[in-house]
């Protein structure tokens, strides 16, 4: 039998693969101020940090890729592949 909670993180996961970095980073915004207004109970507050580590996550793949485009690295280069942004990519690393 499949976890409901595990569906449902994998479901999430998937749809941060897809927002931009701008959507991303709006989002994890709102999280922080949301958590910060101590107005959650634990339950929630957990769900939504769970949420802003993906999409710090996220962000941070967007982020890297940018900085390896601008040094010149070569885009087939393994290391630099993990780290460009998502559109450049069909995949998630997850």
């Amino acid at each position: 039998m499949t976890d409901p909670s595990t569906d449902r993180s994998e479901a999430e996961l998937a749809a941060v693969s897809t927002l931009t970095y701008e959507q991303a980073r709006d989002e994890l915004v709102a999280i922080v101020a949301r958590l910060e207004s101590g107005q959650l109970d634990l339950e929630a507050s957990m769900a939504l940090w769970q949420r802003g580590e993906s999409l710090a996550d996220h962000c941070t793949r967007w982020l890297d890729g940018a900085q390896a485009q601008l040094q010149g690295e070569a885009p087939d280069d393994e290391q630099s592949a993990g780290s460009r942004p998502p559109a450049d990519s069909d995949t998630d690393e997850g």
